[in-house]
């Protein structure tokens, strides 16, 4: 009887030949994929009971990409992964919640069978709860118009222009709610969105306070930093399979509303410059 059934995921076809080959001779039921798209193929279309995957792989996404999908649609398999880094440790706790295990490589046979075995008697770990990109933006926004604040309090070019509290955050709630809004539609990259009127406004207010173009600029910078920043505190919260993509999202939104108050900041420049 088949000590049970593998799926196994390398792009290097000479690990992915050699190893499968020797669990084979170990008893197990072995179907190879040689990339991440394969593999996401094999998942949609067959049940495993162990997914044995390399971390790092080129193209489109990673080992975590292919723990994700197989969480999803096999949620009682086993999933572990391989890496080549021993550094790896270092992020292990953020990948354990998603993987099951995470092994070096070079790893001998026998030790792996060991650790594939015990896994499947143990079977998989309970997966904590996965949050999109959005829900803790949503979740999180007060702390990020908190930390948003701070960290434009230490920029003294930006607190030359003498503004309360109010003044300085009042455009944040809605550029959280466009950001959610944006990451729950889930339009293809660089699709242009919907104009934004507090962009607009927040650009022509910004003129009227006494900001410069540049100012606007650094803003927005700071505000992309504290949101990548929220992230990261929360990495073990967070769907890797879909993380970059929002990531990505989230750079392309703030910039087109950076871009639509530097719009409205100019034009209201030029009717300034307007004989009365």
């Amino acid at each position: 009887m088949a000590a049970g059934t593998i799926l196994l995921v390398d792009d290097d076809e000479i690990i992915l030949h050699t190893l499968s080959k020797l669990l084979k001779h170990k008893g197990f039921t072995v179907t190879a994929a040689g990339s991440v798209l394969e593999a996401l193929t094999l998942i949609n279309s067959g049940v495993y009971d162990v997914l044995l995957s390399d971390l790092h792989m080129p193209g489109a996404g990673d080992g975590l990409t292919v723990v994700s999908a197989m969480r999803h649609s096999n949620p009682k398999a086993v999933t572990m992964l391989l890496s080549s880094f021993p550094e790896m440790e270092a992020a292990a706790h953020a990948i354990l919640l998603q993987a099951d295990a995470v092994l070096v490589k070079p790893m001998d046979i026998s030790a792996l069978v060991d650790a594939i075995t015990k896994r499947l008697s143990d079977g998989p770990a309970d997966s904590q709860l996965l949050e999109t990109v959005a829900t803790i933006l949503e979740r999180s926004t007060p702390v990020c118009i908190e930390a948003w604040f701070e960290q434009v309090q230490q920029d003294k070019k930006l607190m030359k222009v003498p503004l309360t509290r109010e003044q300085r955050c009042s455009h944040l709630p809605q550029v959280f709610r466009d950001l959610v809004a944006r990451l729950n539609a889930d339009h293809p990259l660089g699709t242009v969105g919907a104009l934004s009127a507090a962009a607009a406004e927040h650009g022509m207010n910004r003129r009227k306070q006494g900001y410069s173009a540049a100012m606007l600029v650094e803003e927005s910078r700071i505000l992309q930093v504290t949101i990548f920043h929220t992230l990261q505190k929360n990495l073990t919260n967070i769907n890797f399979s879909i993380l970059l993509y929002q990531v990505m999202t989230i750079a392309d939104e703030v910039d087109s509303q950076l871009r639509q108050a530097v719009d409205c900041y100019i034009s209201e420049s030029v009717i300034d410059t307007l004989p009365a």
